[in-house]
């Protein structure tokens, strides 16, 4: 089955690499208009854009940074003076900036609530405002779609990540208080949480024994892939998701299970 987002708009923030990269090629072979976002590498941004008009499809680059609400408005108000619309967003950007919990600073903690936490609520704002006013456009049943990239440490605690696992923490009541507040207007609001995924900013822990220790942790025996993810937004994004509101989805090989009880622990 040919999953189809034909004339719709899709913004994805950080979608010039890893599973944003993975994310915006899937949309663009769908056939939506793919607005690509970048912070700071401008050519990976346009690359990601180049290789869906190569395949036929429409997208632009445009850079912002989604802690910045000045930004955000003017990534939604480029997108909507290209393409017209706005209907689906996926809130994709995050960082890590790792430490210990008594020796990290407020400025790494700071640093990631602002990308991971705050630019997910600064944009879905933006993405509800630009569905209620442009209203039901006919391309797809719900008015608007929001999908928030949390993570498996929304549930599972991260020694050594409190910052990235508390804003993932956020992710997950902000995503389903969102889609409580909105679902009458039929502006779905959903969730992907992955697990270990082969992605640049993991290749240290996804390659040779951090790999073999990985997969202690993975009761599906592989390390996920970005089209893992890709395929699952695509998904979230169709009107065959029509019905799931307010629901994470974990794309995690089955690791948010728990092995190490798999024999009574």
């Amino acid at each position: 089955m040919n999953i189809s987002l034909e004339n719709q708009v899709a913004i994805v923030t950080g979608g010039s690499s890893g599973l944003g990269r993975a994310i915006c090629l899937a949309y663009g072979a769908a056939g939506a208009h793919v607005v690509v976002n970048y912070r700071s590498d401008e050519k990976e941004g346009k690359e990601v854009a180049h290789l869906i008009e190569q395949a036929g499809g429409k997208a632009i680059a445009v850079q912002a940074d989604v802690g910045e609400e000045a930004d955000v408005d003017r990534l939604f108000a480029t997108a909507i003076n290209q393409f017209g619309a706005v209907d689906i967003l996926v809130a994709n950007s995050g960082v890590q900036k790792d430490a210990a919990f008594a020796d990290m600073t407020l400025e790494q903690w700071q640093g990631v609530m602002q990308t991971n936490l705050t630019g997910q609520f600064l944009c879905a704002r933006a993405a509800v405002k630009a569905f209620r006013l442009q209203g039901d456009r006919g391309v797809s049943r719900a008015i608007g779609k929001i999908i928030c990239m949390s993570s498996v440490h929304q549930v599972i605690p991260w020694a050594g990540h409190v910052n990235y696992a508390a804003s993932k923490g956020g992710v997950a009541l902000l995503m389903s208080s969102l889609a409580q507040e909105v679902a009458s207007e039929h502006i779905r609001v959903n969730a992907i949480a992955p697990g270990a995924i082969r992605t640049p900013i993991n290749e240290a822990a996804t390659q040779g024994d951090a790999a073999k220790k990985l997969l202690e942790l993975i009761p599906y025996g592989r390390i996920g892939d970005p089209d893992d993810v890709a395929k699952a937004a695509l998904f979230l994004a169709s009107d065959l998701a029509d019905y799931v509101v307010g629901t994470t989805l974990f794309v995690d090989g089955g690791m948010t299970l728990y092995p190490g009880f798999e024999d009574n622990g």
